[in-house]
């Protein structure tokens, strides 16, 4: 598994709805990406800011925020604490 260094979170992102509530399927190049998750690893944290979320957590985190890795087919966002908005 990855260990996030410092302030930052390994999250794994909540799939993006495929169908709307009415029964409509969203193609591929109409879904949004998707901005919640469930936390998987945390780091250390900073000197001067300790970490506030743990694994397990489902957090929102900004539109653009962190990295996108892939692992074993899998989609994993690397983020630092500060860019997450919530937990849920």
């Amino acid at each position: 598994m990855i260990k996030p260094l410092a302030d930052r979170v390994v999250i794994e992102p909540k799939e993006a709805e495929t169908k709307t509530a009415s029964g409509l399927y969203i193609p591929d190049t109409a879904k949004e990406k998707p901005q919640q998750g469930t936390v998987l690893a945390v780091g250390s944290g900073k000197k001067d800011e300790p970490m506030e979320v743990k694994v397990g957590d489902v957090v929102l985190y900004g539109k653009y925020a962190g990295t996108e890795i892939t692992l074993d087919d899998k989609k994993y966002l690397i983020v630092k604490q500060s860019d997450i908005l919530a937990i849920l």
